[in-house]
């Protein structure tokens, strides 16, 4: 990791965070030390832990409220409540199936609830957002960074991660489909990580105001 992120450590080359809950979330390897617990975040299986194994930055701060765009059933998103222990994490999925399942992570976790609805309209959960200092998504849509841009001014985000899945945009070329996506993101700073080694669909990239 590219620098220290809250709840978060390496041992042997592999990612761990302190588990909020207790026990396993999604069969993952649950580790005991003393009173503490710590889950197994594995990068072949997260697309963010892949993106933090590579070196690329997540500057969370104790009490960040993260909004997470496209949290499938939780499994990365029961992460981040780990990590934003005094934070909150509203998750936004519209598909009904793994929104179920995300519903239930999201019910044993304190900081950490589950909003079914369309991200492209970020106007019908922001009552129930609040306030977002940061936004992270991963969704599979043509649209993906119109949606992303759309909620991180609705917002007044200070920072973002997204992951562009570019196969979802286009079956051209990336080199011909990623640049006009990121003239999308001209307002910001953006700064890529390579995720490909085991998500060779997607491109992620850090985005700051």
């Amino acid at each position: 990791m590219a620098e220290p992120v809250p709840n978060t450590f390496l041992r042997e080359g592999r990612i761990y965070t302190v588990n909020l809950g207790k026990g396993s979330v999604y069969g993952e390897k649950v580790l005991r030390r003393r009173s503490m617990e710590y889950r197994e975040w594995s990068p072949a299986r997260s697309k963010l832990a892949e993106y933090l194994a590579s070196g690329g930055r997540f500057p969370l701060r104790a009490g960040n409220d993260l909004l997470y765009l496209g949290a499938g059933s939780g499994t990365t998103a029961s992460h981040i409540s780990d990590i934003l222990a005094d934070g909150s994490v509203p998750c936004v999925e519209s598909a009904p199936i793994p929104f179920f399942r995300l519903r239930e992570v999201a019910s044993s976790r304190s900081n950490m609830s589950a909003i079914l609805s369309d991200a492209r309209h970020p106007e019908r959960y922001a009552p129930m957002v609040g306030s977002a200092d940061v936004i992270y998504q991963d969704i599979a849509q043509k649209d993906q960074v119109d949606i992303f841009v759309r909620n991180m001014e609705l917002f007044n985000a200070e920072w973002g991660v997204i992951m562009l899945k570019v196969r979802s945009i286009s079956h051209l070329p990336p080199s011909e489909v990623v640049p006009g996506e990121l003239r999308k993101l001209e307002a910001y700073s953006v700064n890529e990580t390579d995720v490909s080694r085991r998500h060779p669909d997607h491109r992620a990239y850090l985005v700051r105001r």
